[in-house]
Parts: structure tokens; C-alpha cells; sequence
């Protein structure tokens, strides 16, 4: 628990003025956290093989390869939480020319699935993130409940961030 005499722990601390600081020292987390993972699955693919991978382009392939279905570009950007979908479009282009994935069709609509390489790709990044991550989680004490927990609040956070946002487009 951090002193409560030297306020919360935030990266703006006119923000932090409102009525609920906790919030912002949240958001600080949610920054610091957010740049951390985006470094760590660029480096974690690199060292799977791939160096040339943006976070949006893993995290597109770990969607695309997830239970071994063709996905529908809409539906990545629905799993991702992504509202322009020409980026998640850009990263699909590069992990095709990667052959990481492969285009397909669905009736009328394309769709994208992993390849046999992004396959053996996204496997090898699981070992690494086992062996670097998980395992140095596991040392320092984070439990599984722990993660639940967490995991359910970003969730819940996520949709109180996407209501303001659009109740922000009318305001």
C-alpha cells in the first residue's frame, strides 16, 4: 500500500484532482502496463523468429491462430477491441507476407487463418513466454486468483472507458 501523504501514484496529477484519484492512478498503471506488453510481445516474437512483428501484428496472429478457425476481420477487431480496421487490415497484409497467415473466403466475406509457420510461430512464443514470464510471475508470488480477479476488473474497466467514449461523442 503506497503512503497515503504523498497522494496516489499518477503521471497527471490534475487529473488526479477529481473526485476519484484512484482512477487516475489506474490509468497511470494502465499506461506504464499497456507500453511493457507492447515491448514484450514484439521482443517475445522476435526471439520466436519473427523481429519484424508490431504488438497489433502478434496479437492479431495469436487471434487469428485461437481454436484453429478462419476469422472474419470484423470479428478480430471485435476480440481485439479495435475501431480502425484498417490497421488490423495492415498487420493482416504483413503477417501474409510473412506466412504467418493466409487469406481465405466465406461466402462473400474474406477471411484469415494461420498457417502451418504461424502455427509453430505462435507455439514457440508460448515456450518463451512460459520460460521468461510465467515462470517469474509464478516465483514472485502472483496467484491464479489474483490474475482472475484482475483480469475480470480490466474487463469491466474496458466497457466503462467505451461507454465514455461515446457518450464523448455527443458532448
Amino acid at each position: 500500500m503506497s503512503d497515503p501523504s504523498l497522494g496516489p501514484v499518477v503521471s497527471s496529477a490534475h487529473l488526479a484532482d477529481g473526485s476519484f484519484p484512484e482512477v487516475s492512478e489506474f490509468e497511470f498503471g494502465l499506461i506504464i502496463a499497456s507500453h511493457a506488453f507492447g515491448r514484450w510481445t514484439t521482443r517475445c516474437m522476435a526471439a520466436a523468429g519473427f523481429a519484424d512483428l508490431s504488438s497489433l501484428d502478434v496479437c492479431v496472429l495469436h487471434t487469428v491462430r485461437h481454436r484453429g478457425k478462419p476469422k472474419k476481420l470484423a470479428d478480430i477487431c471485435l476480440v481485439l477491441n479495435v475501431e480502425d480496421t484498417h490497421t488490423v487490415n495492415y498487420a493482416i497484409k504483413k503477417l501474409v507476407k510473412a506466412g504467418l497467415v493466409r487469406e481465405g473466403k466465406q461466402g462473400k466475406e474474406k477471411t484469415v487463418e494461420a498457417t502451418e509457420q504461424g502455427a509453430e510461430a505462435c507455439d514457440r512464443y508460448r515456450e518463451i513466454r512460459e520460460v521468461l514470464l510465467l515462470r517469474a510471475m509464478n516465483e514472485v508470488g502472483i496467484e491464479a486468483k489474483q490474475m482472475d480477479r484482475l483480469s475480470a476488473l480490466m474487463r469491466l474497466m474496458s466497457g466503462q472507458y467505451d461507454q465514455a467514449a461515446r457518450a464523448a461523442t455527443v458532448y
